[in-house]
């Protein structure tokens, strides 16, 4: 075997050269252990992280690209196979991101007003880490779209492929517009917004009113579990009582919702359907999400410990600091591997009809290939969600090193996955 210099490696070196690089990997992802300070709520990452992967393998599991004629339109296996709905409750995880994100925005606000520093800057800093990924997803689906309708692709494929690629969006501007109001949420009680869902529920669908109403909820719906969060950091979720409360209240609410007031019993929204949990959310979604995040509540002790490992918090803290990318390119990939694969004929799982226990069974089969056309993403494209290189010396976006009051000089190295 010859190594990267063209000579022939000694033999064994390959052994050798394998060894070497395990040795390495587990000398970073013990610094990253090392590294973290001690007062860290690891839990706080890891419902990040499980959010992040809900969201990701939800998607990819219930959004079928369908080969019809010369053009691709969108299917979901919920719609022919009803008794798989439970998959829709597993992995539609937005309100415990929602939850984080409330609890992570008002900490780190409070933090930076006892640093003084002002709202302003506070807000760029956020928002820049959150919509600077933005740029390469716009500019890349811009020229795609322009070369495909250019080279006559049908319209109604550009139109179906455009709008699953920049569906994410829609969550990171709600997210942004909480972000830029935590200011004026951070004493907000959870029960206020819980009731404008409520009330313009009634107004839909009790009083036949206007369907433009439902919009209202985008904001409502999702600030709930985002001033849930708020309460997080006020400390009025700490004892096991809250989140079991949450828990059992938001699961007898979306049953009695599901099963007497008429709601879908999928939490995400279904082709075809005349009423969708989440487009826009729903008294039923919004019930759920308070029954998910007091699961995220209960699991929280659970979870510190098993971020003791530290080859599961190396993993969590990776996952944390390319949340935006993956989240924004985890549709592209699904597209990519469908469209790679139409050079192949029509594929089994991947442009066939979901209406068969073979096409989840083969659906399961190509999510290895997502994942690596997910991997090929992130290699393009984590640079804009990490920023530029830092200079030389610098402390990394894993490993920020602080200086031990009291004793300039003297550095403590301390991991601080983005929050």
């Amino acid at each position: 075997m010859r190594d990267l210099t063209g000579t022939t490696a000694p033999k064994g070196a390959t052994g050798t050269i394998g060894t070497t690089a395990l040795t390495g990997l587990r000398t970073a992802i013990h610094r990253v252990d090392r590294a973290t300070p001690a007062e860290r709520d690891r839990a706080v990452d890891a419902l990040r992280a499980l959010a992040i992967l809900g969201v990701v393998l939800g998607h990819w599991l219930v959004t079928a690209l369908v080969a019809d004629g010369g053009a691709l339109r969108t299917a979901s296996p919920l719609r022919y196979m009803p008794w798989l709905t439970p998959v829709s409750w597993a992995f539609q995880t937005l309100a415990v991101f929602f939850l984080v994100g409330g609890h992570v925005a008002t900490k780190s606000y409070a933090s930076a007003r006892s640093r003084g520093t002002t709202y302003g800057q506070w807000l760029r800093a956020r928002t820049e880490r959150l919509l600077r990924p933005v740029a390469a997803v716009l500019t890349l689906w811009a020229v795609a779209t322009g070369c495909l309708l250019v080279s006559g692709a049908d319209f109604r494929t550009v139109h179906t492929l455009v709008k699953l690629a920049l569906s994410p969006l829609w969550f990171l501007v709600v997210f942004a517009g909480l972000t830029a109001a935590t200011p004026l949420l951070t004493r907000l009680n959870p029960l206020w917004p819980l009731t404008v869902v409520l009330h313009v529920d009634v107004v839909r669908f009790g009083f036949g009113g206007p369907a433009w109403l439902g919009w209202v909820n985008v904001a409502a719906g999702w600030l709930v579990p985002y001033a849930l969060g708020a309460a997080w950091t006020r400390g009025e979720l700490e004892g096991p009582r809250a989140g079991r409360l949450l828990f059992a209240g938001g699961a007898v609410a979306t049953a009695a919702l599901v099963l007497w007031a008429g709601y879908p019993a999928s939490m995400v929204g279904i082709p075809g359907a005349a009423v969708s949990n989440l487009d826009p959310p729903t008294l039923a979604a919004v019930t759920f999400g308070l029954a998910q995040c007091g699961l995220a509540l209960m699991l929280r002790e659970p979870l510190r410990r098993g971020m003791r490992r530290p080859v599961v918090w190396a993993g969590t803290a990776f996952a944390n600091l390319s949340a935006m990318t993956i989240f924004l390119w985890h549709q592209t990939s699904l597209m990519a591997v469908t469209a790679l694969g139409l050079l192949a004929g029509r594929l089994p799982g991947l442009h066939t009809t979901p209406d068969s226990l073979a096409w989840v069974a083969v659906r399961l089969a190509w999510l290895p290939v997502f994942g690596c056309a997910l991997t090929l993403c992130w290699f393009a494209f984590s640079v804009h969600e990490r920023g530029p290189r830092r200079p030389t010396g610098r402390p990394s976006l894993v490993v920020r090193v602080h200086r031990v009051r009291g004793g300039p000089g003297r550095p403590t190295p301390k991991a601080s996955p983005r929050a």
